[in-house]
């Protein structure tokens, strides 16, 4: 196994712009005038700040732009999320101006069994201007395989039902895919490309945002529970899939919220845990 470390960073002023913060609320379906300009931005919306300016011309072979850090070559063109933890440490208002630091914080590459592999962690850090630290920490990890050979998925029959007494179903649709994606500058095309994810990436559909995921549990704890996230660590175990229903459930532990989501097959797709106040 080898590991690298690299020092690059990214730096840029970027604005908690009102009106991508409204769009953000109608991707919600929520009312766009609860959201104005000096208020406190929800957590987990801070997402669209993350987003780079990469070049069509520099984006991966699979689409995927490098969120504000570009990912090096290394000879493993599919990519999926495997997780990402966020730390809220101070707010941000909406319409003030943020410094946003983006940099690789290590590269991993192992062989396994099934071939080469890497494990990308980029770290992004959003600090007000007027404030001494950063109000969010938020770390991507990534994992890069080899090509697959498409291959056609088996249907499978539901497992037991979900007994959870805190729980919400999401049918994410286009719509709702393309809509993240945008605000996010995301281009990946397993979100985007149906004929891409299926017969290059050998899946059933298009995929849904592992950030989505991450910010409708966001949502579901401020909105269902009425809590507020202090931090939040995210394992994406299988993909979830368009038009497929997913149910978001939660449960409180001594040591806070564990989070679940569950795919339409009642098997479990995201874990998470979540610390509140």
């Amino acid at each position: 196994m080898q590991e690298s470390i690299l020092e690059s960073k990214t730096q840029s002023n970027e604005q908690c712009s009102p009106t991508m913060v409204r769009r953000v609320a109608a991707m919600l379906d929520l009312d766009t005038r609860s959201f104005s300009e000096g208020a406190i931005l929800p957590k987990g919306w801070h997402f669209f700040m993350l987003a780079g300016e990469t070049r069509k011309s520099e984006l991966r072979q699979d689409g995927f732009p490098g969120l504000g850090v570009p990912i090096p070559n290394l000879g493993l063109p599919r990519l999926l999320l495997g997780g990402r933890t966020a730390s809220y440490n101070g707010d941000i208002i909406i319409g003030s101006v943020v410094e946003k630091t983006s940099f690789i914080k290590s590269i991993v590459e192992k062989t396994t069994n099934s071939g080469p592999m890497a494990i990308v962690t980029i770290q992004h850090e959003l600090r007000p201007v007027a404030a001494s630290i950063p109000a969010i920490i938020e770390t991507q990890t990534y994992i890069l395989l080899s090509a697959s050979t498409a291959s056609k998925n088996s249907e499978k029959t539901s497992s037991q039902p979900i007994e959870t007494e805190h729980q919400q179903q999401v049918i994410p649709d286009e719509t709702l895919i393309f809509q993240y994606s945008a605000l996010g500058f995301n281009s990946h095309k397993i979100h985007l490309d149906r004929g891409y994810a299926q017969n290059v990436e050998g899946l059933p559909d298009l995929v849904v945002n592992g950030g989505l995921t991450t910010l409708l549990l966001s949502e579901f704890i401020r909105t269902h529970l009425k809590l507020e996230i202090t931090a939040i660590k995210v394992k994406h175990i299988a993909p979830l899939y368009c038009n497929r229903p997913m149910t978001l459930t939660a449960e409180q532990k001594e040591t806070g919220w564990e989070l679940k989501v569950f795919d339409d097959n009642n098997e479990i797709a995201v874990e998470a845990e979540t610390n509140v106040k």
